[in-house]
C-alpha cells in the first residue's frame, strides 16, 4: 500500500464516491483498478479469491446483503462473478440514503442484452461509472508533466518544457505498456508482461467475457489484424479479408463482429468514436469508429514486435505510438470531463484526436514521431481544420497542439500551434 503510485483517477474516484451511493471501476486486467479502490476502500471483500471463490458466489446468491455488511466504502472486487449483487448494491443504496457506501471493480463490461437476465436494472441515479485504463506516462514517471492539458484549454500565450526521452527510450515504454507492476521490473521481464497480456486473453478471457468458447488462435489473427489497422475506420470485412489472406481457414463477418464485442467487453479494444463539429461548408464527415488498443503494448505484443523493431519500421512506429498518445489522453481527458474523438472528412482531411469538454471547449491534436518535416504536416492539418470550423455556432478551439514522441522542448509557435513531446505532458 505504501508503494502505490498515485493515479490520474483517484481524485475522480473520490469526487464519484461522494455524489453517488456507490462506484463501479471498470478497465482491463492488470491495469490496477482493486489496488486504487484499496486506498479509499474501509473494508474488502475478493470474491475471485481462490480458496472462497465458490462460497462467496454461494452466499451472494442465497443472501448478498451479508456480503455488503461491513465498513464503508466496502470494496467488492471482481464483483460480475455473482451478478446478482449489481441489485442488491442498488437496494441498499436506495435504503441506507448515504453517499460513498460500495466501490466495485471489474474487468468485464455488464448491462447489454445478454445480461439483462441477471441484472434487472441498471443503477442509474446510485451507481457511478468510473473507466480506468492504463497508466500514462505522467502516471508511470515517464514524463516530467511540464506541460499540463487543463492549462492549455486556458491558451496560454507562453508554453515551456524539456523533454530527454529518445526515440529509443519510446520504443521501450511503447512496447512495455502502463501495466502498474511492470515499473518495478527489469526491462526484459517488463517486456514480457504485454506477451503475457495477449496469451491469457487469447487462451481465457476472450471466453470468459461472455461464456463463449473462442478458438485461441482465431483470437491472435484478430488481434494482430487489428495491431495492423490501428488509428484506421477499417470494417469488419477488411479485417475478416486481412486475416484469411495471411492464415489458412475462414473466418465469417459475424465472426469477427462477436470477437470484437468480447474484445470490448473485456477493454482490450477501445474504438474511438468520430467527431462532429458544425463547419462552414458541407462538408461530409466520415463517422466510423477509429480502432484502437485500450494500451499500445497489446499491439507490439500481437505483432511479435519489441522496440528495436519499431525502431527498424518507423511506419508501424507512427502508428502504434499514436495508440500510447491516445491513451494518455484519454486518461487526461477524463479528469477535466472531457471524451476524446477523431476527425476525418469526405476530403481525407484528418485529426486525430480532438479532445472535447463538457462544457463546449475543444482542442484540436496531431500526432507525430517528431522532425520538423513530420510537425509541419501535423500543423498545417490542424490550421486547415480550424478555419473550416463554423465559430458563430460553436467555440473556437482552445488549442491546436502537435504531440510528439521526441523533441527537446514544448513550445507555442509564431502561429499559436503548440509542439509538445508526450514526455512532458500530464493532465
Amino acid at each position: 500500500m505504501n508503494d502505490y503510485r498515485p493515479r490520474v483517477v483517484d481524485a475522480l474516484l473520490k469526487r464519484k464516491l461522494a455524489g453517488k451511493g456507490a462506484v463501479l471501476i471498470k478497465g482491463p486486467k492488470w491495469c490496477g483498478k482493486t489496488t486504487t479502490a484499496e486506498q479509499v476502500a474501509k473494508s474488502v471483500l475478493y470474491m475471485s479469491d481462490t480458496g472462497s471463490r465458490e462460497q462467496n458466489i454461494k452466499l451472494a446468491n442465497v443472501d448478498p446483503h451479508l456480503i455488503l455488511d461491513g465498513p464503508t466504502p466496502r470494496l467488492i472486487d471482481e464483483w460480475q462473478v455473482a451478478p446478482v449483487l449489481w441489485d442488491a448494491v442498488r437496494f441498499e443504496v436506495d435504503h441506507r440514503k448515504k453517499h460513498g457506501q460500495f466501490i466495485l471493480t471489474g474487468s468485464v463490461v455488464m448491462h447489454d442484452e445478454e445480461d439483462s437476465k441477471q441484472i434487472q436494472h441498471t443503477g442509474t441515479g446510485r451507481i457511478a461509472r468510473l473507466v480506468m485504463r492504463p497508466m500514462s506516462l505522467w502516471e508511470s514517471g515517464d514524463s516530467n508533466g511540464q506541460v499540463s492539458l487543463r492549462d492549455l484549454f486556458q491558451s496560454p500565450e507562453r508554453i515551456a518544457g524539456t523533454c530527454d526521452l529518445t526515440l529509443q527510450d519510446i520504443a521501450y515504454i511503447t512496447c512495455r505498456g502502463g501495466w502498474p507492476d511492470t515499473n518495478s521490473m527489469d526491462h526484459d521481464v517488463a517486456l514480457d508482461q504485454a506477451f503475457d497480456y495477449v496469451d491469457a486473453v487469447a487462451e481465457t478471457d476472450i471466453s470468459e467475457a461472455d461464456h463463449v468458447n473462442r478458438d485461441p488462435e482465431q483470437t491472435r489473427r484478430l488481434l494482430r489484424s487489428y495491431a495492423r489497422n490501428q488509428g484506421t475506420q477499417t470494417p469488419l470485412t477488411t479485417l475478416r479479408d486481412d486475416m484469411k489472406a495471411n492464415e489458412s481457414g475462414t473466418f465469417s463477418e459475424d465472426t469477427v463482429g462477436s470477437y470484437v464485442k468480447a474484445l470490448n467487453k473485456i477493454y482490450v479494444i477501445e474504438d474511438m468514436r468520430a467527431w462532429n463539429p458544425n463547419l462552414r461548408s458541407k462538408t461530409a464527415i466520415r463517422t466510423s469508429d477509429n480502432r484502437y488498443f485500450i494500451d499500445p503494448s497489446i499491439a507490439t505484443a500481437a505483432l511479435g514486435l519489441g522496440p528495436t523493431n519499431l525502431i527498424n519500421d518507423l511506419n508501424t512506429f507512427g502508428l502504434i505510438f499514436e495508440t500510447l498518445c491516445v491513451r494518455d489522453l484519454r486518461v487526461f481527458a477524463a479528469a477535466l470531463d472531457g471524451t476524446v474523438y477523431h476527425y476525418r472528412d469526405k476530403d481525407k482531411l484528418e485529426c486525430d484526436a480532438i479532445v472535447h469538454l463538457r462544457n463546449g471547449s475543444y482542442g484540436l491534436i496531431e500526432i507525430k514521431l517528431g522532425g520538423d518535416s513530420l510537425i509541419e504536416e501535423g500543423v498545417e492539418s490542424l490550421l486547415t481544420l480550424a478555419k473550416k470550423i463554423d465559430t458563430t455556432k460553436m467555440k473556437n478551439p482552445s488549442f491546436l497542439m502537435v504531440l510528439t514522441a521526441v523533441g527537446k522542448y514544448a513550445f507555442r509557435r509564431e502561429d499559436g500551434v503548440y509542439v509538445v513531446p508526450i514526455g512532458c505532458l500530464k493532465d
